[in-house]
């Protein structure tokens, strides 16, 4: 290895040391690194591990190839092939006490002297030592040696033929008979030991591979190829060979050996090296010259005779450091792991990870194999069902046998786990529908026997067809909160299909009576204490909302934080300008729970204007349905503002006021009517009507040309049609509008959009459309 490439070993039986060896010999110790700072001769080759210098070795010049001692004793125990064929066994300073010490500086010396190639230690015997060397016309090149062996030259042989190191050598430590001589006239490139049996060995040629059994060595099997570098057997099938030359590798089964089972592909540069992976089967590492990449072909499929199909292979490449590559070595042991060494010495601890194969159970449990391992992710650990998959979710529902309990159908959701709450308030109202199916019923029966013409029937209908269906009134009752020392009336709503719709919602029990007791005590002992305290409070009874918090954080399992919570709600006061309003308009955003929340929403909100509340989306739905037939009318219908949402109706109302009288501006003194333009919410204009061009919320009578109009459709006889000619309307086809009075006009005399470039039949498409007013119907 004089003037080459360095290369480096692992010691077969010290999984924490290896050498490296080029011009000379340098063992090092690898270990762990405990911190950041090197020590003194040590270097880094991960983040995980250092290598430290234990000796040097340079009394063996002109190296060409190494081989480490397979046994226990000389631990530290190395051949060298020289430049001129000679095998020299050499220690690393290391085995001063062991008990074979006197083989350390032996000399194995073939007859003519040419290059040693390659050197294999038999994996049997221990005592055999194979080299390849060069071809000579009349000399074999393949030398078996015994290395404890006795025999001395029967005549002596000039020292500067034979021995390129310094000094004189001793008779006894010189072996010129090999046990084995083969390959007569040819030259041996590289070797390999066959583990299957001790006295097959398998010989890169200079033009064939051969196998030859040292029991007959007048026969040997061979097969004629170029791919004779780099010999070595797969250790988890010994059938399996790799060779290569020049940037191709072959794949050989020694069953049948007439040609390669696989060739893989071609790489653009030569090769220089070809190991298989000790810990990990079928895994081939390849390295080509002036290279910082690893290909990796890992055999899927394990040869057989009869099998004629080629193996799966899946190559990879793995890149260990950024600088070119000289040689590398897997670890004995630990799996996929690998030390590479560059030109300049350089050196780098690194691991090639698996691929990952995974894999789904019927039961929904992950797995995957990662190497060695087989790695399994259940969620049967976790606390909360809610953090399980659908999956898991779906399974341990349907050996609960959830969802087949028809006769108390509110235990449904504890059969599902108990822990989701709007899956426990499902199963509640379906159990409240059920349970009022009979009260409905009668309902019904009430309601035919009043209104007789009515014969629809409201059993399994829902709110919305409940309230919709209201036969009677609604009655508006003015109420303020229980326990407040400042009163505000708020308005709420009453009537038979609300307090219906009351009892769906779970909130009170038969009757029309709202008692919100029976309700409140049974969410207290769920310990359900916010939402308690909120549907009090909805109910305006803050004193009793005060009362559920602190009850609350007494509790074993309370939170504290209610207390603070009730502190606040004691302090309010309907003042819109006052401090607590300010700052718990701000503040109850922070909070976590969404009951909460409403709460605060609530107490902050103008009456009529719930949207804090109703679209709090964490408060169950039926929560929310409930509070909306309390407190809102039986119909919300506005326009809302197409950038921000919020309704601009109250605003666009146009009530009439009686103003000043303007008889001395020279007007008549007709009441005013209010003008917005724009949104209240976001301030965004308002879109403008098509025919005057003026924005929408601007009175018809205050727009230019609104009288002659006005004339036109004589509007003004009904205070409700003047009122309507105000609205906002807008055809769905082609989006264009404006004032309803204005496009009544247009579209008495048109049929197209008033916007020019507009050829929507715009009043066609509605079915009032054709219809005839019937103001202008002649009698």
């Amino acid at each position: 290895m004089s003037g080459s490439k360095p290369d480096i070993l692992w010691a077969p039986h010290h999984v924490n040391r290896f050498v490296v060896c080029d011009s000379e010999l340098s063992l090092y110790h690898i270990e762990s690194a405990v911190s950041s700072e090197l020590k003194a001769g040590s270097m880094r080759l991960s983040e995980e591990t250092t290598a430290t210098l234990l000796s040097i070795n340079s009394d063996t010049p002109y190296m060409k190839c190494v081989a480490w001692y397979p046994k226990y004793d000389p631990e530290c125990l190395l051949a060298v092939g020289q430049a001129n064929g000679r095998v020299v066994l050499t220690s690393l300073g290391q085995d001063h006490n062991s008990k074979s010490k006197e083989l350390i500086g032996k000399e194995f010396v073939p007859k003519h002297a040419r290059q040693c190639n390659t050197l294999a230690w038999n994996p049997l015997d221990g005592n055999w030592l194979a080299a390849g060397l060069d071809k000579h016309r009349a000399d074999f090149s393949v030398l078996i040696w015994d290395i404890s062996s006795k025999y001395t030259p029967e005549i002596p042989v000039a020292t500067e033929k034979v021995r390129l190191s310094s000094g004189d050598t001793e008779a006894g430590l010189v072996v010129t008979k090999p046990l084995y001589e083969l390959g007569q006239n040819d030259a041996c490139l590289s070797l390999c030991w066959l583990p299957r049996d001790q006295k097959l060995l398998l010989a890169g040629m200079h033009r064939n591979l051969a196998i030859f059994d040292l029991r007959n060595i007048s026969q040997k099997m061979f097969v004629n190829t170029k791919a004779v570098q780099g010999v070595s057997v797969d250790p988890f099938f010994h059938d399996r060979v790799a060779s290569f030359y020049e940037g191709q590798v072959a794949i050989w089964d020694l069953r049948k050996f007439e040609k390669p089972v696989l060739t893989l592909t071609e790489q653009p540069k030569p090769l220089t090296k070809v190991a298989w992976c000790p810990t990990r089967t079928g895994l081939l590492a390849t390295l080509t010259r002036d290279s910082n990449i690893i290909k990796l072909y890992d055999m899927q499929h394990t040869p057989t005779p009869i099998d004629e199909t080629e193996p799966t292979i899946i190559e990879r490449s793995v890149q260990p450091c950024e600088h070119y590559i000289a040689s590398f070595a897997w670890h004995p042991t630990n799996q996929n792991r690998m030390v590479v060494v560059t030109p300049n010495r350089t050196m780098s601890d690194f691991t090639v990870f698996e691929r990952i194969s995974l894999a789904w159970s019927p039961v929904t449990s992950l797995m995957w194999a990662c190497g060695r391992h087989l790695y399994e992710c259940t969620e049967e650990g976790k606390a909360s069902s809610l953090e399980k998959d659908i999956a898991t979710k779906m399974r341990l529902r349907a050996l609960s046998r959830y969802g087949l309990d028809t006769e108390q159908i509110w235990r449904n959701h504890i059969l599902a786990g108990n822990e989701d709450q709007q899956l426990k308030s499902l199963w509640y109202t379906l159990h409240y529908f059920l349970y009022l199916t009979i009260l409905m019923k009668q309902y019904t029966e009430d309601m035919d026997q009043r209104f007789t013409g009515n014969k629809g029937s409201l059993v399994y209908a829902g709110i919305k067809s409940i309230v919709k269906a209201s036969m009677g009134t609604t009655e508006n009752l003015r109420h303020n909160r229980s326990g407040s020392d400042r009163q505000a009336d708020i308005i709420q709503y009453l009537s038979e299909e609300r307090s219906l719709a009351l009892q769906l919602c779970g909130w009170i029990k038969k009757g029309t009576d709202v008692d919100v007791e029976p309700f409140l005590n049974s969410l207290e002992q769920e310990g359900d204490w916010e939402r308690a305290a909120a549907v009090a409070l909805f109910n305006l009874d803050i004193r009793r909302a005060i009362q559920i918090l602190n009850k609350g954080a007494s509790s074993g399992k309370g939170d504290l934080n209610l207390n603070v919570v009730a502190m606040a709600l004691s302090g309010y006061t309907d003042e819109k300008n006052s401090l607590w309003r300010e700052m718990c308009s701000t503040l109850r955003l922070q909070l976590n729970n969404p009951y909460l929340c409403a709460m605060f929403a609530f107490l902050t909100s103008e009456s009529g204007s719930y949207d804090g509340v109703l679209y709090e989306s964490n408060v169950a739905v039926r929560d929310r349905v409930a509070f909306a037939c309390k407190f809102l009318t039986d119909a919300q219908v506005f326009v809302s503002c197409n950038f921000c949402g919020k309704s601009i109706s109250y605003s666009c109302s146009a009530i009439p006021h009686q103003g000043r009288g303007f008889s001395q501006y020279g007007v008549s003194g007709s009441p005013t009517k209010s003008k917005v333009t724009s949104c209240p919410g976001c301030r965004k204009p308002l879109p403008r009507c098509a025919l005057c061009l003026i924005n929408m919320g601007t009175p018809v009578s205050s727009c230019p040309g609104g009288s002659k109009s006005d004339e036109k459709v004589d509007l003004s006889k009904d205070k409700k049609l003047a009122q309507f000619n105000n609205w906002f309307t807008w055809c769905h086809n082609c989006r264009h509008g404006g004032h309803a009075g204005h496009m009544l006009s247009w579209f008495r005399d048109h049929t197209e959009c008033p916007v020019s470039a507009c050829s929507c039949k715009c009043m066609q498409l509605d079915t009032t459309g054709n219809l005839i007013p019937a103001e202008i119907v002649q009698p």
